[in-house]
């Protein structure tokens, strides 16, 4: 009979932080741009350069620790963390080991069951992000893009509480939402702006020991993370089931082929050789530098969804998927603030943005459309200006183009027909060109007046509103 195995998975989680300029230099740390144009000598590790903290930095930092109740350390320090690497002009990283910035604190994630269970953090710690290895597969070569190199991370490091790949996904849904209300970061994970270790082991069921671990590097979607771990643990308990043993190793996940593979084994402190950074002083945080931190903290997930249901009647689904993420929220207030209805705007949101959202692979926050201009579409459609089926063709319009509907409406003649009397008159004559359909109704197939208002929709290209052409065509076909 096969064993029961448990997954043990502990998660070590980069984050770049949004500060206009790198940790200890000035140059700018937007994505993108041509390789190697935004460095200078002091984070490409130029001889002779010296470091210059970034405050800004370390006010981030604390923000996200005191947001999941760490401990904040009030002296703490720099380290430098030695290896060679070809995206590590230094050939150091400087990072933190003995005295990082947070300790403790944790983040409270349900359980597939709906319960609760809080996950600790055992500590972030703020550190310089390496650069970026281009491989070619035709030429076989490598190039280096130093852009990234000196751009400020936050490593967020849990303790080995999850047991599964769905806890996980809980863990960082939560995490990515703390951190973008705060607005330390995009968390954009396509562009490399939150990515995942994944610490990975298996052990029998109810077993007290930790069996050996592996360590998946730089996993940047869900979706690759749920799918490393499933894969991982299955790989662990097959080896154990065969009589073999995992290897303590560092492995990287090829999501395209659903497999990892070996990359080299793992290091442990030692192998790094740290020492305190010579170069930078320790840095002392007082309470009034955290008071003033904590005092901008702004509204949090949790307290949103809670006043969405009370103060905007809204059902809870709702609530949940409007506050996931930040750019939805605001989206919903702004829209709100200007006199839409919450459940209207809350429609919208969640079943045309969100459909429009998935077939384009738009996040949240690249949305092009503003609140204004949702508000001003509602509002076409309140004042019966257009129907609905225009409304979705304008929407579509607004979301990949950012058009203003009153100008696309006036510039595509969408407006509605008002006229009442010309209505009619062309449901007469859609009724006297379709014989067969008006039969089928008067003899009590009443679901034949779909073709009737389908006949006269195209009449009218568009510009009527569905109900009153149903209701006209009722009332004349049943006299």
């Amino acid at each position: 009979m096969s064993k029961e195995y448990e997954i043990v998975i502990g998660l070590e989680v980069h984050v770049e932080l949004a500060t206009k300029t790198k940790i200890f230099c000035g140059c700018t740390t937007e994505f993108g741009g041509e390789p190697n144009t935004h460095c200078c000598p002091v984070c490409s590790g130029m001889p002779g350069t010296l470091p210059t903290l970034n405050k800004k930095v370390v006010e981030f930092a604390a923000a996200v620790g005191l947001a999941l109740g760490c401990d904040i350390t009030r002296k703490c320090k720099f380290d430098r963390k030695n290896y060679f690497y070809p995206d590590l002009p230094k050939a150091y990283q400087i990072s933190q080991l003995y005295l990082p910035i947070c300790r403790n604190g944790g983040v409270t994630i349900e359980t597939k069951d709906g319960g609760e269970k809080f996950i600790r953090l055992h500590e972030i710690h703020m550190e310089e992000d390496a650069g970026k290895l281009i491989h070619d597969e035709w030429t076989g070569q490598s190039l280096i893009d130093f852009n990234r190199c000196g751009v400020p991370l936050i490593e967020i490091v849990s303790e080995p509480d999850m047991r599964s790949a769905d806890e996980v996904i809980s863990y960082l849904t939560n995490l990515k939402s703390t951190i973008e209300y705060l607005g330390v970061s995009d968390c954009k994970m396509q562009e490399g702006s939150m990515r995942a270790d994944v610490n990975l082991s298996v052990r029998e069921a109810g077993a007290e020991e930790f069996g050996t671990r592996t360590e998946m590097k730089n996993l940047n979607s869900f979706k690759a993370i749920a799918r490393a771990i499933e894969a991982e643990a299955a790989r662990q308990i097959d080896l154990i089931e065969d009589g073999g043993t995992v290897r303590q190793e560092t492995r990287r996940w090829d999501d395209a082929k659903g497999a990892s593979y070996a990359m080299r084994s793992k290091e442990d402190a030692q192998d790094y050789r740290y020492f305190p950074e010579p170069d930078l002083p320790p840095i002392e945080i007082s309470e009034e530098f955290l008071a003033e931190i904590k005092s901008r903290e702004p509204e949090m997930r949790a307290e949103k969804k809670a006043r969405y249901i009370d103060d905007y009647a809204l059902p809870e689904y709702d609530a949940d998927i409007l506050t996931g993420t930040k750019a939805l929220a605001d989206m919903f207030e702004g829209a709100v603030a200007l006199g839409c209805k919450p459940k209207e705007v809350s429609n919208w949101l969640m079943v045309d943005t969100l459909r429009l959202m998935k077939e384009d692979g738009v996040d949240a926050s690249d949305l092009k459309f503003t609140a204004e201009q949702l508000a001003a579409l509602i509002g076409l459609l309140d004042a019966g200006k257009i129907n609905r089926p225009t409304s979705r063709e304008v929407f579509e319009a607004m979301f990949r183009e950012a058009v203003d509907p009153a100008a696309y409406v006036e510039e595509k003649g969408l407006i509605m027909e008002q006229d009442d009397d010309a209505l009619r008159a062309v449901i007469e004559q859609v009724i006297a060109d379709n014989p067969k359909s008006v039969a089928d109704y008067k003899g009590g197939k009443k679901k034949a007046i779909g073709a009737l208002v389908g006949q006269t929709m195209k009449a009218m290209k568009g510009k009527a509103d569905p109900g009153t052409v149903n209701r006209m065509l009722a009332e004349l076909l049943d006299e």
